[in-house]
């Protein structure tokens, strides 16, 4: 049985849908208020509504990251026609740091599913250097592969993912 078939980011079809396997070279911490984000854990959109902490480790400030948040499950799951949805994205983030030093260069957008589980997945990139990366010109139909080669990425240095679903309304 191969290491990725127990990581949860392959049980939760990240690797595979999203990222090809790799291998974590980073320390890398996402937080929504206090709560540490697990890959697979669950999150109501009302506890995800601001954008979270990020800490990431590295060994070195003149390295710089870039953080990428999508949905590859929008709108719905059985029909992902907008997948990935970028919700989120940080270039040029010092290593040994929070993405609060970097450029927030597309605004976070809140996750808000209507239909289903959604898989919401934050990874992180080692850039070439400061600057070397910009931002796409649409947020639906985002491809995370595709933007690591065209900016030369390579694969992801950490990863991690939650799930969320429409929370029920409070009709009285």
């Amino acid at each position: 049985m191969s290491r990725y078939s127990m990581d949860p980011l392959a049980v939760g079809r990240v690797i595979g849908e999203v990222l090809d396997p790799f291998v974590r070279t980073v320390a890398f911490r996402v937080r929504y208020n206090n709560r540490e984000v697990t890959s697979g854990c669950e999150l109501r959109p009302s506890q995800v509504a601001n954008s979270p902490r990020v800490d990431i480790g590295g060994d070195d400030l003149r390295n710089f990251y870039t953080l990428i948040m999508v949905d590859p499950d929008a709108p719905s799951p059985n029909d992902p026609s907008l997948r990935e949805y970028l919700h989120w994205m940080v270039t040029d983030i010092p290593g040994t740091t929070s993405a609060s030093f970097g450029q927030e260069v597309v605004k976070y957008e809140s996750p808000l599913p209507h239909l289903g589980i959604h898989r919401f997945v934050l990874v992180l990139f080692q850039q070439l250097g400061r600057q070397t990366v910009f931002p796409p010109e649409l947020r639906h139909n985002f491809c995370t592969r595709d933007f690591a080669l065209l900016y030369n990425l390579g694969l992801p240095v950490a990863a991690v993912y939650f799930n969320a679903q429409r929370e029920p309304s409070n009709r009285g």
